[in-house]
Parts: structure tokens; sequence; C-alpha cells
């Protein structure tokens, strides 16, 4: 005779039969349990380390995040998952790096037309995440942006991945335009009021700098609006129990598009020309305006949310936190030397040096973190998960490769130096891995072919622009650093492996 295996009640559930049981014998006067803090975690894409007020950028206008970074702790030395979206958000969601995860790159499975929208490779069915993690701590789960961790009708949605409710797209290369024809929610098609473009098109028309010409460029229902209103919603719905939404914003990834109303907060601002489409992605008359009203815009929506918050009473127990996936992108009409996007750091997205991978971090939880306080501690996207484990008071998963930021949030000093961080990236320099332990960084390009191919070796706190490298000096240091880029495990894609 076979037998189910017996069934426990997760958290949430044993915390409610405490308060029964206590009732019923009545041995005290019983009081309701705790409430867990709600985490709110908002991630921009394509968001530079240097492209916030707070983080020294002087020609984007930031006003919300910036008054959050005054209210919390700012992070000086935090990392993204990857340097490119997938494989960032797959680090975040699972707690596992790119040398121990399942998605090590971007991997598109359709294209860009609406009937060619079949996402990227999905995560496996039963993956643990963050988001199943928390619901089983009794927590309402909500994403609302962008996915890109498996296209629709595949194991890789979100309600497949511990997510109550999903909005957004799904696809994130239907990202790519910001007045889609459609967008997702909890596996059904919702349309919007706009037409089908192809989100990569070159200029069409006689005078570039007339703005008549790039109105084929656009719709009436811009995506970035429609997804914050949703997000307010689902404030209003679960105002009442614990919640963690997810807020992966689609900006300000490419292409260049926001209403009107966000270039007339820039109007004269820049003396800018027009782009015209040669280096992808769309064509716009204001390039350096409509990048930094993107931004503003998203900054607009997020004092929109935070505001909501306070009206409904729950800021003081609530955990606010933003990031963005990746450094800046250098390609379709966005100028990060104009900007100064990487803050003097080294490379842009896709690159494993510090410009591409190291990110603004900010947090929020008011009455627990010290307003104004800045951390050099180095941390990582894997570091959300057991976070968000130890601020719910429940356990996080075994194996992964985090380790808790809640102490230093707190204001307590680390116990100990993180675990050596790593990256690794197969879509540009033939094969990219990336190292930090303590001060040194350790990077390595060309090893898809080369078994052999040298390590670089730079010490962020004399040169964090990775300007001189070190290896010939510290063969020590460079010999740990192969050690844990030699430890990673063998990926789901031969195109994924380095040679041996």
């Amino acid at each position: 005779m076979h037998l189910e295996p017996p069934t426990f009640p997760g958290p949430a559930a044993r915390r409610t039969l405490t308060f029964l049981v206590l009732f019923l014998i009545g041995g005290c006067e019983p009081q309701p349990p705790a409430r867990p803090p709600n985490i709110v975690y908002m991630l921009a894409d394509d968001l530079g380390w240097g492209e916030l007020g707070s983080y020294g950028q002087t020609k984007i206008r930031t006003p919300n995040l910036d008054a959050l970074a005054a209210e919390g702790m700012r992070f000086t030395q935090h990392y993204a998952g990857s340097p490119v979206c997938a494989p960032s958000r797959g680090t975040l969601l699972t707690g596992l790096h790119t040398g121990h995860a399942q998605i090590r790159d971007n991997f598109e499975v359709g294209g860009y037309p609406d009937p060619d929208e079949l996402g990227q490779m999905p995560l496996d069915s039963g993956t643990y995440t963050v988001a199943t993690m928390l619901r089983e701590a009794g927590y309402v789960t909500g994403a609302i942006g962008k996915w890109g961790l498996g296209g629709r009708g595949t194991l890789g949605e979100p309600h497949h991945q511990g997510f109550d409710y999903f909005f957004g797209y799904l696809d994130q290369q239907l990202a790519h335009n910001f007045w889609p024809t459609h967008l997702w929610r909890n596996g059904e098609r919702v349309p919007l009021d706009n037409p089908y473009f192809h989100p990569h098109q070159r200029f069409e028309g006689d005078d570039p700098s007339d703005p008549r010409a790039y109105v084929r460029y656009r719709g009436n229902e811009y995506s970035l609006d429609v997804m914050a209103d949703d997000a307010l919603a689902f404030l209003d719905r679960h105002a009442g129990e614990p919640f963690f939404l997810y807020l992966p914003f689609t900006v300000p990834h490419l292409a260049l598009q926001v209403p009107d109303s966000s270039l007339v907060e820039y109007e004269g601002a820049f003396d800018e020309e027009p782009y015209l489409g040669d280096r992808g992605y769309l064509p716009h008359w204001r390039p350096f305006s409509a990048y930094a009203g993107m931004i503003t815009r998203m900054d607009a929506h997020i004092g929109r949310i935070l505001a909501r918050l306070h009206e409904l009473g729950l800021a003081e127990n609530t955990l606010v936190m933003f990031s963005s996936d990746n450094g800046t992108t250098y390609t379709g009409g966005v100028d990060a030397e104009y900007f100064e996007s990487s803050g003097g750091l080294r490379g842009l997205k896709g690159s494993v040096y510090e410009g591409g991978v190291r990110v603004p971090l900010i947090a929020r939880w008011p009455g627990r973190i010290e307003a104004g306080a800045v951390s050099d501690h180095v941390s990582a996207f894997w570091d959300m998960m057991p976070t968000f484990a130890e601020a719910a008071g429940v356990e996080a998963p075994p194996g992964i490769d985090g380790v808790s930021l809640l102490p230093v949030l707190l204001g307590a000093q680390p116990g100990s130096e993180h675990p050596p961080l790593y990256w690794e990236y197969h879509g540009l320099w033939n094969g990219a891995q990336a190292v930090r332990i303590g001060r040194w960084k350790g990077v390595r390009l060309g090893g898809h072919d080369d078994p052999d191919a040298p390590i670089e070796l730079y010490d962020l706190d004399l040169d964090p622009g990775e300007t001189t490298d070190l290896a010939a000096a510290h063969p020590d240091v460079v010999a740990r650093i192969r050690t844990v880029m030699e430890s990673r495990t063998e990926a789901r894609l031969p195109e994924w492996s380095f040679a041996r």
C-alpha cells in the first residue's frame, strides 16, 4: 500500500495555529501574530551606476529616488547578477550566481513580431524562487514589469515560479517597444491601444529634425504608465496582508520612447542631434531629452508608489529596495559618455568590468534602516533571497550563493568578508568571467577557446576604474581567483562552456 508523505504547515500557518491554541486553552490573553514586513523590490533596466542624483548624476533629475536614498541606505559596492537582462534576473530570483544558475545568458526562443513572441529560455518547473519562499511564508506575491525567464505557455511563466499575480511583458524582446500592442496578465493577453511596429527601424522621412516624422513610432498607451497604475492597484488590493511586490521596470532600456510631457521637462536642456536608428532600436529627434525623460518619468512613478504606501499606512512596515539589472547600454542612441552613466567605472552593459555589473542599491525601512546611511559593504543580487528570508522570519533554502544583508541594513557590521562574487557571460568577449574577492577583482576574457586565457587583476580599493593590471605582481591572488572560476558547475548549453 502506498502512503503519501505527511505535509506540515508553513511558517504563516504555524503562527496562526499557535495563536488559536493560546486562545483555546485560555492560558493568557492572546495577541495576534506580528505581521512580517511587506517587501517592495524595484528594478530598473540598464540604469548605470552613475545615473541617479544620489550617485553623482547632474544632468538627469531623479528627485524621488534621491529622497529614498536620504531616507534610507545607499550602497556603493552592490552588483547585478550579470551584465545582461535574463541571467541577472535569474540570480535575483534564485539566489544562485551565474556559475551555478540555470540561465547564464540571454537565450531567445522567438523573434520581435507579435506572432513570434515566444520569450526566452524558461526557468525549470519547480525552481525554488524568492516568490516561492515568500508565498510559503504567507505573503501575497506579485510581479509587474518585464519577466524574461519564460514565454507564454511555458513552465517558466511567473505563476509557475511562485507569483500569485503577474502583469507586464513576458518576452523581453517585445519590451524594446514602450508602446506595445499588448501586455500579459496571469497568462491572458491584455490588448493596448497601440499599433504594431518593429522596435528596430531606421529613420524614414525628409527632415530628421521634424518631430512629426517620428509619429509612426509611438502609440496611445505607454507601457510604463499602465504598469505603474497596476502596481498602485496591487497595493490597494493587498494592503491588509503581507505582500512581496517585484517591480522590474523597463526603463531606461531602449528604444528611446517617452510621452511628450516628459520631453517638455528637458526642453532646451541639451545640445543634441537627432538619432536616426543607425545603431539599432528606434530613431528619436531629441535622444538626450528622451533618455533623461524616461528615467525621470520612472522616478515620478516610483514617487507615486512610495506615496501610496504612506497613504495606506504601510510605509513603516515595508522594506523598499531599488536597483538595476546591469550597467548602461552601449547602443541605440544612448550616449553614456555624455551622461557619465558609469560614474567613472570601466565598461558598459555586456561587460564584466565594473561598469557592466556594479549598480545602485537603495534600501529604506523607516525606523529600522538609518536615514542617510551609506554602506561600502560588497553585495550582489543573489544576496536578496536570504535577505528577504531573514526579514520575513523564515529560513533561506540551503545551497544558495547569497548571504543576508539584513544585519548590514539594520546597522550592524558584517561578521566576515562576503564569499567571492562570481560572474560569467557568453554573449561577448568570446566568453568572459569575473571574480571579486575583497578588494581584488579578476577578469578573464576569451575563455571559450583558450583554456589558458590570462586573468587580469585589479585592486578596486585603489583603482575602481580598473586601469592597472596587477596580475604579474600578485600571482597568489590570481591563483585564488582561478580556483573560484574553475569551481563553476557545467552549464546546460555547450555555448555556455569554457575551454579546458
